[in-house]
């Protein structure tokens, strides 16, 4: 804990979509406090999926690097990054940086705030893969985050005992849950399902929600992609929806597979008013998303992982998850066990949540609170869920 700043001024910085869905609920939290200042710090890693992100939330970056470049190299856009973040970090007189989890926006704004002097809060961290080639360049972002970070806000048990591991100090680790179950239970609880797959739902069809764009699958992708025209082709009771990522090279490695499959509707990237409740109403979740693992296990949704590991293992020991890989032969045996329906769909439904009760940004925002010594050190929401 430190001395007490008059209302300190707590810059959260983010440059993606699902990092401003995620902040979103810890920027309101910080707002309603009278004793902190939140202010926002965009990269625009991802200019027009955050712009949407941040609609549907009421943001407004107070300061907006704009470093996004078509094709950028993960190179040119740390070099971006770094020497103007520390810039507007000075510039907005921050007290503490927040950023979140794993993106490039999220290291390269920790290291200029620890260039600057400047504490680091990491939200959604300790979540370890334990290989830096999956997810690429994930697993290296938040591992670097974690060393320069003076806060940590782990959303799980796990998380934190990974932190542990690596020898940070309990004291800076806030068990809080993960920040995505207050972001897409809000939306998915006030906002409707587009109209025309809303009447798919009435008359009948299953829908399931696909997302596939990370950079390691590349490789991967066409085949995963004829993988799934097959089990569209064999369910033909179900619609498929896939908002597909702008990245050209996803759109050239899946639209030749898919675009001609008659129960598989190829769109656009939606924002989070769109994604949230489309995932709430579908049957089953195919992603290779990190967040959309939480998500669905958030709304009771099952999630099949393409991806063959995952830093989100609390899932798969609930039952909420599964892994189906990379290896299309792998994706069809579980993807037609699941699409039958059955007690295998059912069980997954039924499984807890693992990650969190959708009071997370509280708990961060009382925890920065106590760092400028402005309120007492929150509970961890495990400690929470266990009082009766």
């Amino acid at each position: 804990m430190t001395p007490t700043v008059k209302s300190p001024r707590i810059v959260l910085a983010f440059g993606t979509r699902p990092e401003a869905t995620k902040m979103a609920p810890v920027y309101r939290a910080l707002q309603r406090r009278d004793d902190l200042t939140p202010l926002i710090l965009s990269t625009g890693q991802q200019r027009e999926m955050l712009d949407s992100a941040m609609d549907v939330f009421g943001l407004q970056a107070d300061l907006d690097l704009g470093v996004m470049t078509e094709r950028q190299t993960l190179a040119g856009l740390t070099g971006r990054i770094v020497p103007q973040a520390g810039e507007r970090l000075r510039e907005l007189g921050a007290d503490m940086v927040l950023v979140h989890g794993d993106t490039t926006t999220s290291f390269c704004v920790a290291l200029s705030a620890f260039y600057e002097g400047i504490p680091v809060g990491h939200v959604e961290a300790g979540l370890r893969s334990f290989d830096l080639s999956a997810p690429f360049p994930e697993e290296a972002n938040r591992r670097l985050t974690g060393v320069l970070s003076r806060l940590d806000f782990a959303p799980t048990a796990a998380s934190r005992a990974n932190l542990l591991r690596e020898g940070k100090d309990p004291a800076s680790i806030f068990v809080t849950g993960q920040t995505a179950v207050d972001a897409v239970r809000e939306v998915a609880g006030r906002l409707p399902l587009r109209p025309e797959w809303q009447a798919l739902r009435d008359a009948g069809r299953q829908l399931v929600t696909v997302t596939m764009h990370r950079r390691e699958n590349l490789p991967h992708m066409r085949e995963i992609a004829d993988a799934l025209a097959t089990l569209a082709a064999e369910h033909s009771n179900h619609t498929f929806i896939y908002p597909v990522h702008l990245n050209p090279a996803v759109q050239e490695a899946v639209r030749p597979a898919l675009q001609g499959v008659s129960n598989f509707i190829l769109t656009e990237p939606l924002d989070y008013a769109e994604m949230a409740p489309l995932m709430a109403a579908s049957s089953l979740l195919l992603t290779d998303s990190g967040g959309l693992q939480e998500e669905g296990a958030a709304l009771g949704v099952p999630v099949a992982v393409l991806r063959d590991v995952t830093e989100r293992p609390e899932g798969l020991d609930a039952g909420v998850l599964r892994l189906a890989g990379t290896d299309p032969q792998h994706i069809l045996k579980l993807g037609r066990e699941l699409l039958a329906g059955g007690e295998a769909l059912e069980a997954m439904r039924r499984a807890p949540n693992p990650y969190g009760d959708g009071q997370a940004a509280g708990r961060i925002a009382q925890a920065v609170a106590w760092h400028f010594g402005l309120d007492e050190r929150p509970a961890d929401w495990l400690a929470a869920a266990a009082t009766p």
